[in-house]
């Protein structure tokens, strides 16, 4: 990379390179420069001339808590001159993130998903499907929030759940926020392993080392080139087609109505028990 990274930590060893989000005060939301640098690593890793596993993980008790309301329009008083003004305002938020998609799509080594503690939002819903593999720690759940906010299933990822646990599992998830346990997410195909929370990263080292002692890497690779090619157009329309379906949602003005009304809840509660000390 070009530039040190601030909100991100990427490291090379051997055959396993690891970008690490690093914003743990904020449970590593997609604020900051997070995506846009995590966008970079992911293009720099897919080049790296040894490297067959690239890893995603997360520093400190969260993997991601998603998006940072302060940059998601959730808080936004912005007028526009129409509609068709203010959907293309939002689809130029959403850009980042579909490049993000995109990246790991087309990425050409082995995709880790190494969720290191909870995942919520999109932190839950963006990279689960989209892995080759899923490992976790024991203190992971997975939860989204997005009809209660009025928002979608964000970045195609209503269609890597139905594929991954069957669409009625999935509609309990993303339509009704079910929240899912580790247990739960390895019975039900999500994830591979389960490893302690303690020495987790370790773990996942140990893991991925074993395999490349036994395992030809370009193998692994064209593995899941075969596997991944012919879904490549589907992962991207349903990609492209969120973020369309999400920009309406802000047109209508839903988001922003929900999130208005569930921050005076949260105020008024916050006032009445500073009220009874």
């Amino acid at each position: 990379m070009s530039s040190k990274p601030n909100d991100i930590i990427v490291t090379v060893h051997g055959q396993i390179g690891t970008i690490k989000f690093n914003r743990p005060k904020s449970l590593n939301s997609f604020g900051g420069n997070l995506m846009l640098e995590t966008v970079a690593a992911i293009r720099e890793l897919d080049q790296h001339p040894d490297t067959v596993f690239t890893v995603l993980t997360g520093e400190g008790r969260f993997f991601s808590s998603g998006a940072d309301v302060r940059g998601s329009g959730l808080d936004s008083t912005q007028e526009y001159a129409n509609d068709a003004e203010k959907k293309i305002a939002y689809l130029g938020r959403f850009m980042p993130a579909l490049e993000m998609l995109r990246s790991i799509i087309d990425h050409r080594k082995v995709f880790v998903l190494a969720l290191n503690g909870p995942a919520v939002g999109g932190g839950a819903a963006w990279f689960t499907g989209m892995a080759d593999i899923v490992l976790a720690s024991t203190s992971v759940y997975l939860q989204v929030t997005f009809s209660s906010l009025g928002l979608i299933p964000e970045n195609g990822s209503a269609i890597n759940f139905a594929q991954s646990m069957g669409v009625h599992r999935a509609n309990e998830f993303l339509m009704f926020g079910k929240r899912l346990g580790v247990e739960e997410l390895k019975q039900w195909g999500m994830v591979n392993q389960v490893f302690p929370a303690e020495g987790f990263q370790d773990h996942v080292k140990k893991y991925l080392e074993d395999h490349l002692a036994v395992n030809d890497g370009k193998s692994m690779m064209e593995t899941k080139r075969l596997q991944n090619e012919p879904l490549r157009s589907g992962r991207l329309l349903a990609v492209v087609d969120s973020i369309d379906a999400l920009a309406e949602r802000f047109v209508d003005g839903a988001p922003m109505e929900r999130f208005m009304e569930k921050k005076k809840f949260l105020e008024s509660k916050s006032n009445n028990k500073t009220s009874k000390l």
